[in-house]
C-alpha cells in the first residue's frame, strides 16, 4: 500500500465524486491517506472526513494565505482539535510570498506561522510546511522550530538540493509529488537523487500538480504509482522498495497513524 502523505479531499473539486473516490482508493493500493487542512473551514472538513473513514487522518492547521482572518480563538480551537486519534499533524502551515509580497502581510504570515508551530510543540505532532517564495524566512523559522523539537515535512518541495540538505541536517523530510515526473522538474529530481531515502515521502497534493501524464487535470492518490515510478527511476531500485521504504518514512513521522 501507498502511504498517501498530502491531499485535500475535501476540496470542492471532488464534491461530483467524493464518495465514490474514496472508496475505491485501498483498492487501488492507496492507504493511509493525511488529509491536510488549510484554512479553519477546511481543517474542519478535514476533520468530518477523518471521523468517517478509517484509512483517512487529519492535519489540522491554516495556509498562510488564509491567515488575514485568524483570531486567537481560532488558536485555540486547532489545539482542542489535536487530542482526535485521527489528528496526526499540524498543517499545512508555512509563508507564502508569491502573491503576497507586502511586507506587513509577510510579518502576519510569519507571526501565524509561529503560534501554529507553538501549538505543535505543545501538542507533540509533526508539522507539514508550506513554503513558496519564502525560501530564507521558512528556513530561518524552521531552524528554530528544529532546535525546540518540532518534527515535520517540507511540503511540495520546490527549492534546489541544497536547501533541501539543510532540512535534511535539521531532521526533517522533503514530500516528492507530481512535480517530479515534470520535464521541468529538474531541481526536484536532483533533490531526490542527493537527499538520504529515508528522508522522502510520497504526497499529491490532491486537486493540485497531477503527475505527467495527466498535468494539468484534476489529481488524486491513484496517481501516485507515477511519482513511485519517476523516483525508483531516478534511484535505481525497484517501485516496491520505493513503496515500502516511504511508508515507513511516513510512520516514523506521523505516528499517530496505526492502520494499513
Amino acid at each position: 500500500m501507498i502511504f498517501e502523505t498530502h491531499a485535500h479531499y475535501d476540496d470542492e473539486r471532488f464534491d461530483r465524486d467524493r464518495v465514490e473516490l474514496l472508496g475505491i482508493l485501498r483498492s487501488r493500493g492507496i492507504s493511509p491517506v493525511i488529509n491536510v487542512g488549510a484554512s479553519m473551514a477546511s481543517t474542519r472538513s478535514t476533520l468530518a472526513l477523518a471521523r468517517e473513514y478509517d484509512f483517512i487522518y487529519a492535519a489540522v492547521g491554516v495556509h498562510p494565505s488564509e491567515t488575514g482572518e485568524l483570531t486567537e480563538d481560532d488558536m485555540r480551537e486547532l489545539l482542542s482539535y489535536a487530542d482526535e486519534p485521527k489528528v496526526a499533524a499540524i498543517g499545512e502551515i508555512g509563508l507564502d510570498y508569491y502573491w503576497d509580497k507586502e511586507p506587513e502581510v509577510q510579518k502576519r504570515q510569519q507571526e501565524w506561522f509561529v503560534r501554529q508551530l507553538d501549538i505543535a510543540e505543545k501538542v507533540n505532532l509533526p508539522v507539514i510546511i508550506h513554503s513558496r517564495d519564502a525560501a530564507e524566512d521558512t528556513l530561518d523559522i524552521m531552524r528554530k522550530a528544529s532546535a525546540r523539537g518540532i518534527k515535520g515535512v517540507i511540503h511540495c518541495f520546490s527549492y534546489s538540493p541544497e536547501i533541501a540538505e539543510e532540512y535534511i541536517k535539521l531532521g526533517y523530510y522533503i514530500g516528492v509529488g507530481g512535480v517530479v515526473t515534470f520535464k521541468n522538474g529538474k531541481k526536484l529530481k536532483e533533490t531526490v537523487q542527493r537527499v538520504p531515502f529515508e528522508r522522502i515521502l510520497l504526497e499529491t497534493d490532491s486537486p493540485y500538480l497531477a503527475p505527467e501524464p495527466f498535468r494539468g487535470s484534476r489529481n488524486d492518490s491513484m496517481y501516485l504509482p507515477y511519482v513511485v515510478h519517476e523516483i525508483a527511476r531516478l534511484l535505481e531500485i525497484t517501485e516496491d522498495e520505493v513503496i515500502k521504504q516511504t511508508d515507513a518514512n511516513a510512520r516514523a513521522l506521523f505516528t499517530k497513524v496505526n492502520i494499513r
